[in-house]
């Protein structure tokens, strides 16, 4: 029997699999990426008997993927909060999916496992910029407020090292992330830990936010804002937690960050209003590699003769 432990490369992603795995250690085959990189299923062939868990990426982007693992006799564990579609009925699919948008992967692994990791939860969730319902956690286990600002820093580095637009643009790969992360009992000790993966994160994203303070929007309106990077590293790296950053600064606003890329287009990141986390999934869906959730979603390749019309788009759904 092989166990498959199938993983966004994120700080939500990530952080489930630490739950997950520090509650029922075992050998198993990492199957993760960059954050873009979601259908992560195609890379498993599993035969019957064997175990799959998934955690973080859009069942309706991996459905085909799901079912011939199914049809192989796999049994399969699939936690997310993406837009999933139809689940499919199947005896050996287990689902913990909540679409939801103030909940995420790392949340419902903690209410799976009982509250036993919460602190992996919260690092979690600020990671995904569920930062309401991260202190809603936090406080709910009396943690102090220098605790809390650690946890959220750690989150917000490990969910930039996710962005780019392969691992070598990343500080880490996630499968090695991961299995450093695995091997502290609190996310407080890797903080704590000056040899740790930490420093690193914490330098490369004060350099790479120091570059992207200089970007004015492209087009900007009382209910919309577009901003364009440019095809370079840090901006690759940058362009998710950018994207976090401005959604909290104007909550009343959607924002749409597009990174140019090598094939004439650009990678797009949208965030819905936090003052009404709704929509995002829904725009990027109606352009052929967009999904998401509903107040975060992205669009892997805009051509840059769809800009106009995504700009449209972009402005009626949030009008």
């Amino acid at each position: 029997m092989t166990i498959y432990d199938v993983f966004n490369g994120d700080a939500d992603g990530i952080c489930a699999l630490v739950q997950l795995r520090q509650n029922t250690p075992c050998q198993s085959q990492l199957i993760t990426g960059i954050k873009r990189d979601i259908q992560l299923l195609a890379k498993v062939h599993a035969s019957a008997g064997d175990q799959i868990t998934v955690l973080d990426i859009s069942l309706d982007k991996n459905r085909s993927d799901l079912n011939r693992n199914l049809t192989a006799g796999a049994q399969i564990f699939y936690v997310d909060h993406h837009f999933c579609g139809d689940i499919p009925d199947n005896d050996q699919l287990h689902t913990l999916i909540d679409t939801q948008a103030n909940t995420c992967t790392s949340l419902l692994m903690n209410q799976h496992l009982q509250n036993k990791y919460p602190l992996w939860a919260i690092t979690g969730a600020f990671g995904d910029n569920l930062n309401a319902s991260a202190q809603a956690l936090a406080k709910a286990h009396a943690l102090d407020s220098n605790s809390i600002e650690q946890l959220q820093s750690l989150g917000i580095y490990l969910n930039y090292n996710g962005y780019g637009a392969s691992c070598d643009d990343l500080h880490f790969a996630p499968d090695a992330l991961f299995k450093a992360l695995y091997n502290y009992q609190s996310p407080l000790d890797v903080v704590a830990d000056k040899g740790s993966i930490y420093p690193t994160l914490q330098s490369g994203y004060n350099e790479d936010n120091a570059h992207v303070a200089k970007i004015q929007a492209e087009h900007q309106t009382a209910a919309i804002a577009v901003f364009i990077l440019p095809n370079q590293a840090w901006a690759r790296r940058i362009s998710g937690v950018f994207s976090n950053g401005l959604a909290n600064q104007f909550p009343q606003r959607a924002h749409a960050v597009l990174t140019q890329n090598n094939d004439k287009g650009f990678l797009v990141s949208v965030r819905a209003p936090l003052n009404n986390k709704t929509g995002a999934d829904e725009l990027c869906r109606q352009f052929t590699s967009g999904g998401g959730r509903k107040a975060a979603a992205g669009i892997n390749h805009l051509a840059e003769h769809e800009l106009s019309v995504f700009i449209r788009k972009f402005s009626q759904q949030f009008a």
